[in-house]
This record gives C-alpha cells, structure tokens and sequence, in this order.
C-alpha cells in the first residue's frame, strides 16, 4: 500500500500493511489513530500493554513489532484518545475475533488455507447469460445441532452445497459473516469488518466451507456493509478520542438503527472499506458481494428529499470501478429501493458500477396481489404487469429476502390470501409466476417448504414440516421448478433482450388470467396462470401455429392438486390462427414449451 494512495482513498490493500501480521521476528501491528496521545497493544504476552510508535512513513499509523505475539494470542489497542479518554478497541482491520462479549482480536493473519477451486474461479461469470438462482440463508439459523449447537462453517460445508445443488439454486448468500456482537442484528452491525465470525469457527474453516460450495458448483455471495458500524465502543466509534471514521455531527453521524455512519469522504475510512471488499473477494475467493442500504449511499440518510450525498456517491463509484477491474469476474450486488437511475451501469458511462439491483418494486407489487383475494386480484392486474415498463432499466434480481420474513410481515407462504389449505396452490403459481419473470431469482431460506413461521435467528427452521403432505410436495414442487430453471436456457439466456418477452394475455387480467412467453437461444416456453377461484376453459391465441407441450402443472396431485401427472407427456397443437384452449384449476398455473410449425 502506497501512503499517497490511503490519505486519498485510492487503496484497495490496506489490510496487507494494517493488522497484525505475524512473521519470523514476531507480529507486526499497524493501527490507524491519527488524534490518539497514546497507542499501547494489550495481549496474552504482554497485560500490561507494549506502546507503539508513531509510524515514519505512514501518517496517522501507529505500528511496532511484539517478538512474543504468536498466532492464536488475543489482543486489544489500549487508545488514549485526543479528549484525554482511555478505551479499549479491537483492531479495525483484525483478521479473527473473539466469541462475543469478549471483543478482542486474535492474532490471525492472512487465513492459512490453500483453495481446490482453480477451474471454478478460472471459468466463474457474472451469470448474465447463465442461470442465477440464489438461496439466501443466515449461518445460525437454517440448521443446529439437536442439543442448540451452532453448524459450524465445516458443518455446512458438509451438508449445504448439496442440499443446493438438489434443490436447484447456483449460489448461497450469507446474511453477513463478519464479527457482530449482537446476534439480533443478523450481523448488519459490525464490529470485525475484516473477521469471520467465530460463532461458526476459524478463518480457515470458512475457507473451507467456500472452496467445498465451488468444488460442488455453487458460487457463494456474502452480504457487505459499506454504511455503517456497531456502536460498542470497543468498535470504531470515536476509535481515536474523535469522530474518525463516523460523521462528525450526530444528526448524520448515527443511523436510524442506532449505529454510526462510514464518513465516506474521508480517505482513509473509504479504504477502509474498498480494501474490505476486496479483501472477501481476493482471500477468501467470495464470488459476490450483495451491498446493504445503497440508498444511504446514494441520499442523505437513505431519504430523497435530502438529496443527493455526492462524496458518498463518489466513494461508491470510485469502490465499484476498483472492485471491477480488480475482479472482473465477481458480481456486485445493490439492495437498493430507490429509483435513482444507473445503478447497474458501469462507472465510465456515469452508473453506478453494480451487476444487478433488487427489485423492491416487483417483490413489493407481487406480494400485494397475492395478499389480495381473488375478487380483489380482478381490480389490480397492474400489479403484476408494471414491472415490465421498467424491467430493461437495468439488471434485476428478484428477491424474497429475510426482510419479507420477519417483523410483523408474515413468510412468504403465509402472505397467500386465504386459510392453510389455499394458501400452498397459490405458493406453487406465485413461484412459477416467478421464474417466468425476467431477472435473476433469490430465495430466503425455509420458504422452500413453506415456512409458516416468522424467521427467527435463535432457533434452526422448521424442518419437521417435511412430516406434513402440504410441505413436502411444496418443497418437491420447488425442486421441480429449480431443475427447470436450469435446465431450459430460455429463464435466463438473453433475458436483457426485449424481443425475448412477450404478454401473450394480459387483457384478461380482470378474470384472474395471465399468459407470458420467454424465448431463449435454443428453446420458448410460455406460462399460463389462473389467479381467480374459479376453473376455467382458457382460450389464448398463440404466434401462428404450433405444437405445445406440458412441462409442468402447479395443480398436479403429486404437489397436493386434483389433477392426475399424466404418465407420458401432453402435447397440444395450435392451428394457423395460433389458437390452444387450456383447462385452468383454481390459482394454479401451467408451464409449457413451445415449438412453432
């Protein structure tokens, strides 16, 4: 790291010089406190403290080597602050942590791991033209140990790329994995930027966790918090007896969750966090970040009408074109509800620098329909077809997160309008309905089976429920959505395209109807929906004549629906003027491929 380089944010590997960094005549340890009267590094070799040095070439660093300082050892940074305060901090780029409350750091270095993934990262995409279907999950909670145990990272990489892998998904993404001390806050506030969680283990255990997930075919995304920070004061708040990395002023300095806000401004702070990002990206061989609260990096405090934060903008830019160049071949994710324009355009054409955007509106549009009854349904078909007015702005996920989970708002099964039994068909038609929609596909945990329950981050999901019919052909429906998923490279080749999507039917939306077509490279398949309560004969016109064939029928009895899975398949064929008339079960849905004559 050049010095030049860290005082004006254009670093990117501050953590190879900042940390602590074992080596053949100790540990070298390096702590930016510019304000600071005195910095002493506090361990298991020294209790008493061992005072470090102002640094002759860096300015505002305070380094000095500990020949006793070994691997393993925990330590601290006692900071006499410029306000005359004494705290005790963990080191801001320290590479393992302590379990909670503890709040040390461990003498780490870089992880000790040696990746078996050469043919994964030497072939990995951005999945633009390749299947992206992404099952979100929080560490602590999709699976424990019958007696409450955590699954270590080891524990799950034993079991989860598998489990993926059957279920149809191509990734993982981890709520956030690094050191948090509050459990509730599903590690959305960070002390340990740089360390794993040792909830799950050591820096090496999630090596390997990552490594087995790419040696099974699964990428592995991890969510990054570029715009905001823990409030324990063993954290960074006030780290040097100042506002240092926070802002200054309380107004803008503290969150709405009670958590200080990154000064991104400032130089320093923006390395920071880039060479974090790059750091998750580089050692640990992550293969996407999916970045938190962009719209408070984009606005003043996440609000519009407070207008544009230019120098949080400009650091966001400036991140995003390093981390591109850097890694061209890892995504870049914005969970972003804003309409702020070229979010996933690059830097050099005045974007943002993002892969993809979350879709908020789609998710939140889609939900409200679905909550609706049937009759309701008939006065909102807008519902489902305004997020193709601006479907090609830019490159969509579409996302049923952890937020749509929890607090008050009911899973995603238990949004379906109605009781238990009508809640699980409309489940199997929402789904559908969703791979059929352009844009890359996320999935939170438990939804897979129908969760009814309100995730909860201190207990395991309901996996009891595979005991109950209603679940278990849910799940089964699912596993036979994700296979097609992948398999038919029209859900997910060339979705950019317009001409690759058609409304065969939305004027009939009043009846509860829908009928969408996607066309792919090398094949066509379209989907026909009854949204209503009602069984209905279907007529659709079609694009001249043809030959359509079922793929799959949400409303089969193997899923818990009334008609029989026919036992070869069934192919219809559409005369000149394009027309097929399809029998509709009540809030089902159909998918079928299309061949033209």
């Amino acid at each position: 790291m050049k010095a030049m380089d860290f005082y004006t944010g254009h670093a990117f590997d501050a953590y190879t010089v900042l940390g602590a960094h074992p080596g053949p005549e100790g540990t070298r340890f390096a702590v930016w406190a510019p304000s600071a009267q005195k910095v002493e590094v506090v361990g298991d070799w020294a209790p008493e403290g061992v005072p470090l040095c102002r640094d002759s070439e860096i300015s505002g660093v305070w380094s000095g080597v500990c020949p006793q300082a070994e691997k393993g050892m925990c330590y601290f940074y006692r900071i006499t602050g410029a306000d005359g305060s004494v705290v005790d901090h963990c080191d801001p780029y320290g590479f393992a942590m302590t379990l909670r409350p503890d709040g040390r750091s461990i003498v780490a270095g870089l992880p000790d791991y040696r990746f078996g993934d050469r043919d994964w990262m030497a072939s990995r995409t951005k999945n633009f033209d390749s299947p992206l279907n992404i099952y979100e999950l929080h560490a602590a909670s999709w699976r424990r140990h019958p007696d409450g145990r955590w699954y270590t990272y080891d524990d799950l990489a034993a079991e989860l790329p598998g489990y993926l892998l059957e279920n149809g998904y191509t990734h993982a993404e981890f709520l956030p994995l690094m050191e948090h001390p509050f459990d509730g806050s599903w590690g959305y506030q960070i002390t340990g930027f740089y360390a794993p969680t040792s909830r799950y283990g050591s820096p090496e255990g999630l090596c390997r966790l990552i490594d087995a997930c790419h040696q099974a075919g699964i990428g592995v995304i991890l969510d990054f918090v570029p715009v905001h920070f823990a409030s324990d004061s063993y954290g960074l708040a006030r780290f040097d007896g100042t506002p240092l990395y926070e802002y200054p002023a309380s107004d803008v300095g503290e969150s709405e969750w009670g958590s200080g806000n990154f000064m991104h401004s400032r130089g320093e702070v923006r390395c920071f966090l880039q060479s974090c990002a790059d750091y998750w990206l580089r050692v640990f061989h992550v293969d996407g970040l999916r970045m938190d609260a962009v719209s408070r990096l984009i606005y003043w405090q996440g609000d519009p009408a407070r207008g544009v934060n230019g120098s949080t903008l400009d650091f966001l830019k400036t991140m995003n074109a390093g981390l591109q160049a850097l890694h061209p071949s890892a995504m870049l994710i914005a969970e972003d509800s804003t309409a702020f324009p070229k979010v996933t355009a690059p830097v050099e054409y005045d974007g943002l620098g993002f892969d993809y955007k979350w879709d908020m509106g789609w998710m939140h549009d889609t939900l409200s329909y679905f909550q609706k009854s049937p009759a309701e349904r008939r006065a909102n078909p807008n519902l489902l077809t305004f997020s193709m007015v601006y479907n090609y702005q830019e490159h969509y996920i579409l996302p049923f997160s952890h937020d749509e989970n929890v607090h008050g708002k009911a899973t995603i099964l238990q949004k379906m309008n109605g009781d238990y039994d009508g809640k699980f068909p409309q489940g199997r038609a929402l789904y559908l309905y969703m791979m059929l929609h352009p844009g890359k596909k996320l999935d939170f945990m438990g939804n897979e089976f129908g969760q009814l329950r309100e995730w909860d981050e201190s207990r395991p999901q309901d996996w009891e429920l595979f005991r109950y019919p209603n679940h278990d052909s849910f799940y089964h429906f699912r596993q036979e959505l994700g296979r097609l998923y992948r398999q038919y490279d029209v859900f997910w080749n060339g979705e950019l395209n317009p001409e690759r999507f058609a409304w065969l039917d939305c004027d009939s939306a009043g009846n509860g109807t829908f009928a969408l077509q996607r066309h792919g490279p090398g094949s066509s398949v379209f989907g026909v929906f009854c949204f209503g309560d009602q069984e209905t004969d279907y007529t659709l016109t079609m694009p001249g004549a043809g030959y359509a064939t079922l793929l799959l029928d949400s409303n089969w009895q193997c899923f818990s629906g009334t008609a029989p899975r026919p036992d070869a398949p069934v192919t219809l064929t559409a005369n000149m003027a394009g027309r097929l008339t399809l029998h509709l079960a009540p809030l089902s849905g159909q998918l079928w491929r299309w061949q033209p004559k």
